[in-house]
């Protein structure tokens, strides 16, 4: 019984304890409603990537091209807004433009059979040079207008607006991985694709659905991330892969059946914007948050591994 509460809630009690001891340490910075609404805006980007990665990993795949579309959601996004295209129409296009590459990545693997892994990391550098190519190795920042930021710097009821989105698309996906048919499905792939297959369930179709929503909200972020900042940096995706999967991985452990979930990785996405929050008030340097977040993503996994041999005895 112990150890089924240990792997169904440790992560969850991990979390609570980072809080609480970031709280003792600076209770005054970091205990406060302005700093946890920051970190809800400074985790929504990531937040919106592990989201799509946990539609591929749910399929048993892996995107390595995510943080190159992040950089390229940003820049179609800015440069769409400096041409005078309505900001909307911008966003939709950071969108669609991750939505192509992502259908593309699942054509390829799907159709072709080739590893995820070998595909996504060629379209990453794919992207790389299309990215080049839009914007000559520069920042893009030189006549980005006003109205381009202010879904970035937004609030509502003072929650920034970016923590809306990423919470409602939490729930949205939340509903379609647990309530629909569509989501179901995804699982039956991951859970056994010849058993899928045999079903019914058409793998080609769901396999590239779970790339381009991944891709989509790469995208979506890419271009929030921009708005926020008001730039578009050629770079700004790197980082992205590793921290998302982490997150989805961190959020498997809170999976009875320890797969990716949604509500897992919005506890693995909260855990390291805590930390990366914490380790800043506390003025760690920045290695030291590399070595403190890998420490609990082994830590989750070891928790994960003595709850499920503790529940089977």
């Amino acid at each position: 019984m112990r150890g089924q509460a240990l792997k169904n809630y440790g992560t969850v009690a991990a979390l609570v304890v980072i809080i609480g001891i970031f709280g003792l340490l600076r209770p005054a910075s970091f205990f406060t409603l302005k700093n946890f609404l920051n970190i809800t805006r400074q985790a929504a980007p990531l937040a919106m990537v592990a989201l799509g990665a946990t539609f591929v990993m749910t399929v048993n795949e892996f995107d390595l091209s995510i943080g190159n579309i992040v950089s390229l959601g940003g820049v179609v996004a800015a440069l769409l807004s400096i041409q005078g295209v309505p900001i909307p129409v911008c966003f939709l296009a950071a969108v669609v433009a991750g939505l192509i590459v992502g259908c593309v990545n699942g054509v390829i693997v799907a159709k072709f059979g080739i590893l995820s892994f070998i595909t996504t990391l060629g379209m990453g550098t794919v992207l790389d040079g299309v990215i080049y190519g839009l914007t000559g190795g520069t920042t893009v920042f030189n006549g980005i207008p006003k109205a381009f930021t202010i879904p970035g710097i937004l609030k509502i009821a003072g929650i920034p607006f970016i923590t809306i989105v990423a919470a409602m698309l939490y729930i949205v996906f939340h509903m379609f991985m647990n309530h629909m048919s569509a989501g179901r499905k995804l699982y039956a792939i991951g859970g056994s694709k010849e058993a899928a297959e045999t079903a019914g369930i058409r793998i080609f179709r769901y396999r590239i659905l779970a790339f381009a929503l991944s891709a989509a909200m790469a995208g979506l972020a890419g271009a929030l991330v921009a708005s926020r900042v008001g730039s578009a940096n050629t770079t700004a995706g790197q980082g992205y892969f590793l921290q998302s999967y982490a997150a989805v991985f961190i959020g498997c452990t809170v999976s009875k059946s320890g797969v990716p979930c949604v509500i897992g990785t919005l506890v693995g996405t909260i855990i390291l914007a805590v930390l990366a929050n914490g380790l800043t008030i506390l003025q760690m340097p920045s290695f030291m948050q590399n070595i403190i977040t890998g420490g609990i993503i082994i830590l989750a996994v070891v928790l994960q591994k003595l709850g499920a041999g503790h529940g089977s005895r």
